[in-house]
């Protein structure tokens, strides 16, 4: 704890609070979005939701485990990385739903939009393309960096 990760959050945020003093935008106050849209975010993260889900339930194949593989080498070799393959993409399944629960979570509270670093309002077409984003696209890049 206390780690790079968390001094760069911080100087992402002030640079990007920097620029949008200097450009003139103001912060959010109350809601970041109209409820006409909130509410239509809030149907596409439920209708992910459900469909990450159901795709989780479809993919529900049993992996077997190391001791029960049976076959040649190469069976062997394809069945381990099949259960690799499986594992990730439950973890990455999970990692998803918890961002668009968080999403969710963030309509209630009304800061749905605003980004968790510098609080500058996220953009539309942001929002549109991943709604449940927490991240400005600025502060997204500079996370990536």
């Amino acid at each position: 704890y206390g780690s790079r990760g968390e001094g760069t959050n911080v100087s992402t945020a002030i640079m990007c609070l920097r620029r949008s003093v200097s450009s003139g935008l103001k912060l959010p106050r109350g809601n970041a979005v109209k409820s006409t849209d909130l509410e239509r975010y809030k149907l596409i993260l439920l209708a992910k939701q459900r469909e990450v889900l159901g795709a989780r339930d479809g993919n529900a194949a049993p992996v077997p485990s190391a001791g029960d593989i049976r076959g040649d080498v190469i069976d062997k070799a394809s069945m381990e990385t099949e259960a690799k393959i499986q594992a990730r993409l439950r973890q990455t399944e999970s990692h998803l739903l918890r961002a668009i629960e968080d999403a969710l979570a963030r309509i209630e509270q009304g800061t749905f939009g605003v980004c968790a670093n510098c609080k500058n309002i996220i953009s539309h077409a942001r929002l549109k393309a991943v709604p449940w984003t927490r991240l400005c696209r600025d502060c997204k890049e500079h996370d990536q960096t």
